[in-house]
């Protein structure tokens, strides 16, 4: 017998009071979580912009991608349409320089997160991993995906799968909320201001929705609290994707702690990965999760790069944080958090089809791996820190 919001720890009331932020009431939602298709819907919904468009990534590409949706940002600004375009200067760092210049000739105003300066170079390591899009202050769209070929699937060639990546597309009073969290974004890094406000109608059948956007020390601090906060307190399961997993001792502690009361821990990791060495540094500590109960899967097929978590079927938390210490501890990072019965039950669903593709880790065959396999998780694991 499930249990239900009504005598849940997971309540709009008991998770506001923990993060310190109210709920937005009357949002409608859509999960996106095939490749082709999510952009489709994006880029379907820009194009359809009016007044106003807003996007902080921290990867964007001037592939075929990029250069699409720069053909579409640069419509739209002829057509009277203002654009504002936040990029992390680290992950866009092999971007070239002309491909900024043509969008700004174009109109669309354009500034970097987070550049390298010699007075400060060890300021390098913060990142703007947010994904974010807001169109006329009334929808919005954020989650994992970077706006380059591989997270949409596409080769010029031949044919690719799209990582496997979430997002999720928001319509209702949210988009105001993160189109002012955007706006002060933008100010920081010398944009000049925004003059655009809308009051968003909440619909009556929509449902509440959480921004958990974090761009200080205060704010991870808070996430964090909201993590461990889930983790503690589900009751019945915790299903956590990550594209990248280099647990602290806290995270490790709580996971095998909710196994030991009973809760059902899921963990669902990357098969393959671009990059290896958090890969490895996250495998380092297998062995204790496997000995605790919880039970881990690799993906298998393309490249996971999803970062979602649902607790009890109530609870669920869609966005950019990995659970590693750079999202955790370094990153401006972008997630939701929704509570509703009917999402969280599409989520688990979602979670379990990608159960189907994925294998699980025994832990018999876990500690039969080979010798150099764990001498490279444990050579990683020192590194864990700064990956």
């Amino acid at each position: 017998m499930g249990v239900s919001e009504a005598n849940s720890l997971f309540t709009a009331r008991t998770i506001k009071r923990v993060y310190g932020i109210p709920f937005i009431a009357g949002n409608r939602v859509t999960l996106l979580w095939k490749g082709k298709e999510s952009f489709e819907a994006i880029f379907k919904a820009i194009e359809q912009a009016k007044e106003i468009i807003c996007l902080e990534f921290y990867i964007f590409r001037n592939d075929e991608t990029g250069s699409e949706l720069a053909e579409i940002l640069k419509k739209k600004v002829s057509e009277g349409v203002k654009v504002y375009l936040l990029y992390d200067h680290f992950g866009s760092l092999f971007t070239p320089l002309k491909f900024w210049e043509s969008l700004r000739r174009a109109g669309v105003q354009i500034r970097a997160s987070h550049p390298f300066k010699w007075t400060d170079p060890f300021h390098y390591v913060h990142r703007d991993h947010k994904k974010l899009i807001i169109i006329d202050g009334s929808r919005a769209f954020t989650g994992g995906l970077n706006i380059a070929n591989e997270y949409r699937g596409y080769h010029r060639i031949k044919k690719m799968t799209g990582w496997r990546d979430t997002g999720i597309f928001l319509e209702g009073p949210i988009a105001k909320t993160l189109l002012d969290i955007f706006k002060k974004t933008w100010e920081i890094w010398k944009g000049t201001a925004i003059d655009f406000a809308r009051d968003v109608e909440p619909a009556a059948d929509g449902i509440p929705v959480i921004p958990v956007f974090v761009s200080s020390a205060r704010d991870r601090r808070r996430m964090r609290k909201l993590l461990y906060y889930s983790i503690n307190n589900a009751e019945r399961y915790i299903y956590l994707t990550t594209a990248y997993f280099t647990p602290s001792r806290r995270m490790l502690r709580i996971l095998e702690d909710a196994e030991l009361r009973g809760v059902d821990v899921k963990l669902l990791l990357p098969g393959k990965t671009d990059v290896p060495a958090a890969h490895y540094a996250g495998r380092a500590f297998f062995t204790k999760l496997l000995r605790a109960g919880v039970e881990i899967y690799n993906y298998q097929g393309e490249i996971l790069h999803a970062k979602t978590a649902v607790f009890d079927g109530i609870w669920s938390v869609i966005g950019s944080a990995n659970l590693d210490f750079q999202s955790l501890r370094r990153n401006d990072e972008g997630n939701v958090g929704i509570v509703d019965e009917s999402f969280g039950r599409q989520m688990s669903e979602i979670f379990h089809k990608d159960m189907k593709h994925s294998e699980e880790i025994t832990l018999d065959t876990w500690l039969k791996r080979p010798f150099f396999e764990r001498m490279k998780e444990q050579f990683f694991a020192l590194f864990r820190r700064r990956l």
